[in-house]
Formats: structure tokens, sequence, C-alpha cells
């Protein structure tokens, strides 16, 4: 079980805390959290807590776009089949059909929203990305999608009298009695709060702070996960990290993703001698899914003795890539690189989450009174590795459910608030060790210690070793910081989320003992389906084994319908 010290990050004085009471609160303002409180009844009310102003989520940085069958010539088999493949065996089914089905009506939902997606006479643009056989990605403002998707969204939330969004809010720990959880602790504006709530539905969104090399934003440090792992929630599959194939690598700048779109659009990937070199390792070259790509960058890396390859975009039309790509073209031009003409150096980087809290089909977790919905959960739709825009269309489909579902258990139970007593530690019997610790550079050494042993390439050699440091590190900042309440505690509270999401994933990725879509191992390059087809678990501590829902051959049969049927291929 979950050692006493490690439940809460910081002592709790009810007396002295202001104490809040919702309906619903949603924790995270990204695309899942606030489609979640768009579903909500209006005659309930509902607390949106954002760590960031809530146009700083990571759904704002989405560039690729949105996947869905809009094409009539596509059709929803060949998008279920794309994220199967992608999946390596590990996808629900359910999930899949249900996810994709849904996709024409969300993006119909966005547009009513006041999304304007990028159109060609009157008929919304598609473009193609690693994975799909098909174009379907739903694109806007060339490559700012999730910021133009969530422009529209947040100024709908806004429009909600009974949506309240609370910026500047950090959520500290769930608040959990044996009934379930009853809302959260959150720090806003400085002062600590207790948000009691029925229903509480968990959007944090994702972990990329991890690595050193990562295409998220800084407010990426896993906080939903470390909580809900500290609650005792189920979490599942979390060795399974995805690394974007492309991000602009040049020595002391910040990294940029350099989306998949540009590659869907025709560039190549080539090495320090100008060889294109993705046909050597797939036959679908750079349209691969990214597990492939990602793990053929580092071995072409390694075999040229390089730090990066480059994209190649000089065969292409550079007034349809200027347009097509402006926010890349800039992003390059600062280090005066021309995107038409120039081969732009790239490499791997964390880019998503694809394990997480486990959720059923209602978006409902294993901890009663809470909901999940986004990045932060293992829903089953991605298996062992995301299919190429089918996050922002998760996000979208997952945060309406459980924003559904937990709406009508408000309504469905009572509405009387009684304010359970939980047994907290307070301030004074937190553990402080004496001594001091230099927080960033531990955050910096996590960061590379992760890239090195929980990058793309992992073996027991590197992971053991890592286990320990991590383990280490975790005792530590738990001694030594659990009563912070300096101004520099959110800091600190990150990095013990960072260290929790860290150390299980090394964990995890240390069990899993075959190399399976992002995961891969040195020591164990092969795929066994005999004995890892399922899902690492963990509960409080405590590891299990489940083997898939669905009846074993359940997706390969589904694959060999398409192809029988004659619609495996446009």
């Amino acid at each position: 079980m979950m050692p006493e010290q490690f439940r809460y990050l910081t002592g709790i004085d009810p007396a002295r805390m202001l104490h809040r009471f919702v309906d619903v609160l949603v924790l995270g303002g990204g695309l899942s959290g606030l489609r979640a409180a768009l579903e909500i009844d209006p005659a309930l009310q509902v607390m949106v807590a954002t760590k960031d102003v809530v146009q700083h989520s990571n759904s704002s940085w989405a560039q690729g776009g949105i996947a869905s069958v809009i094409d009539p010539e596509d059709r929803i088999e060949w998008h279920v089949r794309d994220t199967l493949i992608a999946g390596a065996g590990l996808c629900d089914l359910q999930a899949v059909e249900m996810v994709v089905g849904e996709g024409p009506d969300c993006v119909a939902e966005l547009v009513a929203l006041g999304t304007r997606f990028d159109q060609h006479e009157s008929r919304l643009t598609l473009g193609r990305e690693g994975g799909h056989s098909h174009n379907r990605v739903v694109h806007a403002l060339g490559d700012a999608t999730g910021l133009e998707i969530m422009r529209a969204v947040i100024e709908t939330a806004l429009s909600r009298k009974n949506i309240e969004i609370a910026e500047q809010t950090f959520t500290v720990d769930l608040l959990t009695d044996d009934s379930g959880c009853r809302g959260a602790l959150v720090c806003r504006n400085g002062q600590m709060q207790l948000v009691w709530a029925h229903q509480t539905i968990l959007a944090t969104g994702g972990a990329g702070q991890l690595f050193r090399e990562t295409t998220n934003p800084p407010v990426a440090t896993g906080d939903g996960h470390a909580m809900a792992i500290r609650a005792g929630v189920e979490v599942r599959d979390m060795e399974f990290m995805q690394f974007h194939p492309t991000v602009l690598y040049i020595a002391g700048s910040n990294r940029t993703l350099i989306t998949e779109a540009i590659r869907g659009e025709g560039a190549w990937l080539v090495d320090r001698n100008g060889h294109r070199f993705m046909p050597d390792y797939d036959d679908r070259a750079e349209l691969a899914p990214r597990d492939v790509v990602s793990q053929a960058i580092v071995r072409q890396m390694e075999l040229t003795q390089f730090p990066h390859v480059w994209l190649e975009l000089g065969h292409l039309d550079p007034a349809h890539i200027r347009h097509r790509f402006p926010g890349i073209a800039q992003a390059v031009a600062a280090f005066g690189l021309d995107l038409t003409r120039d081969r732009i150096p790239v490499r791997p980087g964390a880019h998503y989450m694809v394990g997480g809290v486990t959720v059923d089909l209602q978006g409902r977790t294993s901890l009663p009174g809470l909901w999940a919905a986004g990045e932060v959960t293992s829903s089953g739709l991605h298996g062992a590795n995301r299919l190429a825009s089918n996050s922002l269309l998760e996000g979208i489909v997952y945060g309406r459910i459980a924003g559904r579902a937990a709406s009508q258990a408000v309504l469905q139970g009572s509405r009387a608030m009684v304010v359970p007593k939980i047994p907290f530690p307070r301030p004074a019997e937190v553990a402080t060790a004496g001594g001091s610790i230099d927080f960033a550079d531990v955050r910096n050494s996590l960061k590379s210690l992760l890239w090195r042993a929980g990058g793309v390439q992992r073996e027991a050699a590197t992971l053991q070793p890592a286990i320990q440091t991590v383990t280490v590190w975790q005792q530590v900042l738990a001694a030594h910081v659990g009563g912070l309440d300096s101004p520099a505690a959110q800091e600190v509270w990150e990095l013990r989320n960072l260290v929790e999401v860290g150390l299980m994933l090394l964990q995890a990725a240390l069990r899993r003992e075959e190399s399976r879509g992002v995961h891969f191992r040195n020591d164990f390059p092969a795929s066994d389906d005999t004995r890892w087809l399922g899902h690492l678990c963990c509960t409080g501590g405590e590891w299990t084994w489940r083997n898939l829902e669905q009846p074993a051959g359940e997706t390969g049969n589904v694959l060999a319908r398409t192809v029988e049927e004659g619609v495996a291929e446009p």
C-alpha cells in the first residue's frame, strides 16, 4: 500500500482554510476539462480549476489537428483499423469504435461553437499524418489547430453562468474518504482552499516535463497522475509515453514541435549524409506511426554518430508550405532557417502520455465520485501507441461523456453537502528534515535521468539504477517539503509529482519485458503476445496484471474483416 507519508503533499488544517462547495469540480482547463464543464446541467454549479491561465493548456499547443472521417470517400472502418494497427494490440475495441464513430459529430459541434477550420471552396481541408490510410485530419490556422479550437471552447465556457473558471489554481491533492472522492485541496493565488464537490472530473493533461527533450509546455508536470496515485486510484500502462519523432533541435534553444502534418505533405527525413533513411525501416516511410519513426531516427543517429537528423522540404512547393505551416516557418526563421529551403534539424521528444488513470466507457475511474478524461487517462483508445491527431478527438468525446455522467450522478443523488471528517495530517505533524535541497537541480537531474533510462530506448541495465535513484529522491523530498507553505510551494509540489510519476513509469517499463508500440526494450526487442498482451495496473502501490477485456483475437478479426470487405485501403 501507499506509505502514509506520501498520501498528501502538505499538511491540512481545515479550521484555517477557506471552504468552497460546488456540484461538480473539474480539475484542468484544457479541451477535455472544458468540454466536460459544458456538458454539466445548467442548474448545477461547476468550478474549473486550472493551474495557469486557461489559454495555456496542452490542448492549445496542438498543431496537427483532429482526426475524423469527413471525406465521403473515407470510412469509419478505415479510421478504426488505423487506430488498432497503431495501438499494437492493446486498444480496447469498444473504446476505439465509440470515439472514432463520434468523430464527425465532434467536428460539427466544434464548427457550431465557432471554430474556424481551414477550408477550400467551402469544404474542410483534410490533411494526412503518420499511420492514417486516408486524408482525414482537420486543421485550423495552418498549424495552430489546438489554439483555434480552444479559443472557441473557452469563449463558450465563459458565456455559461453556471461555470466558474478558476485560473492560477493549483490542485494539490484529491480529497477522499471511505465513500470515494469528495473534492480537492487547491491553492488559489497563494491561498489554500478545500473545494468540496458531489462529483469531480480529472482532466489535468500530461507529464511531458518528465523528460529533458519534450514538446510539452511547463504546465505538463503529471499533477493529475500523481494525485490519483496518492489517492489509491488505479492507473495502468504507465510505461507507454509517446515520443514525437520531429522536435526542432538547436542546442540551447527551447524545443519546438514540428507537426507530423509536415511529413503528411511530403517532407522527407534525411541523415547527416543526405540519405533518406525511413524507407530502410518501413514501407510507409515517413508516414509510418510515430513509434516506428522515432525509433528509426534514434537508430539512424546512432549509426551516423550524430545528435539529430533533418527534415527536407526543398522538393515541395514553397508557397504551399508557407501557407500551410505559418507558425513553424516563423519558429525556424528565428534561428535563421528557411522552412522551404533549409534542412531543419530534428530529433524525438516526449510528447503524449498514453498510460494513465484507468477509465471505462463512461469516463468512470476506480474511485467512486471521480471521473476522468483526456491525456491523464488510459481509456483504451490508444493502446500502446497513439495514432496521430486522435488526442483532441478523445478529449472531446470523453470530456462530454464524463461531464454527462457526472452531471447525472449529481442530479440523481442528494445535493445536500455534508463535509466528512477526514483524518488529514496537520502541518505540525508533517515531518520536515533539516538541511536544504536544490530543487531546480533535482528537477534537471530527473529529466536527464528519465531521458537516458526511460526514453525512446530502454533496458534493465539502466532502468534498475534509475529506479533506485528516483526512489531516494522521493523519500528525501517527502521528508523535506511535506509542510512547505512558502511562495515556492508549487514548484516543489510539481517536482514531487514528477518524481511520483517518473518512478511509476520506470517501474512499469522494467516490468514489461517486451517491445510494444512506444515501449522499446533493447534487451527484449520483440513483442510477446503470449505473456504481455494485456495491461500493467497499479493501485495503492500494488501491481496487478489484467488481460485484454475483449477476446484475444477480436482485434485481429476486425482487421481481417476490413480486408475481406474491401475497405482496408481507400
